[in-house]
């Protein structure tokens, strides 16, 4: 995998997803420190964006000194980063995905014992090796044999793999909990799509799974939704 830095685009911004380093890191750059970036990315030097960037906010009536001053500033954290490159970015998807929330969908022994093994192999990735490497297991594992998981065996997964985690140590968060249904599914010949994003409002990261345009087994409490996708591991159709 050769990409280490993905983007979140939304109207509020852009979270850059860091993954060189352990369990990887997050950035979340304003609406302008994420154009900076996305010049600079896209091959201009960092003077030129500075320069274009102070004129655009110039003819604003903004004063320009002080816009040049705070994307120096910006543009030295990101350097020091190494965040000014390309990212990659998921496909454009044609709307926001329906949400289902959490629910008690009883599991079949099947999707026990795929919980069961998909979350032992993702508590291994995720708490033995850097988050890039899990990735790529997780991409070796969509191109498993298999077919689409429907919205119902997706939840039914989803709620095998809560179960699963009470009897486990340590806390299973959104990353854990959402790599072991992908991995549960892929396991059982079922696929579903592995995503890591962002939202902007509160600023935060989450890792979710997606059946059928949906995604799965959401919190009722954690509403905020839609969370911009920065990574997406699917079968390569």
């Amino acid at each position: 995998m050769s990409t280490l830095v993905h983007a979140a685009v939304t109207a509020d911004g852009v979270a850059l997803m860091d993954i060189r380093r352990g369990r990887g890191r997050w950035h979340f750059l304003d609406r302008v420190s994420a154009e900076l970036w996305s010049k600079v990315a896209a091959g201009q030097t960092t003077t030129d964006a500075i320069d274009e960037l102070v004129h655009a906010w110039q003819l604003r009536g903004v004063n320009p000194d002080q816009v040049r001053a705070d994307l120096k500033r910006v543009a030295a954290e990101l350097h020091e980063a190494e965040l000014l490159v390309a990212a990659g970015r998921p496909a454009r998807q044609p709307g926001p995905p329906a949400v289902r929330f959490a629910g008690t969908s009883p599991s079949t022994l099947r999707d026990q014992i795929s919980a069961q093994a998909g979350l032992a192999l993702a508590l291994v990735l995720l708490r033995c090796l850097p988050i890039r490497f899990t990735i790529t297991a997780a991409q070796a594992a969509a191109r498993l044999p298999g077919r689409s998981a429907a919205v119902t065996e997706a939840e039914r997964l989803h709620a095998a793999v809560q179960r699963a985690t009470r009897a486990w140590p340590g806390r299973a968060a959104c990353l854990e909990e959402s790599l072991a249904v992908y991995l549960a599914a892929a396991l059982s010949g079922r696929r579903v799509r592995w995503v890591l994003g962002a939202s902007f409002m509160p600023r935060n990261a989450h890792a979710w799974v997606e059946a059928g345009g949906t995604v799965i087994g959401q919190e009722p409490a954690d509403r905020v939704w839609p969370y911009a996708a920065a990574l997406q591991v699917e079968h390569p159709n």
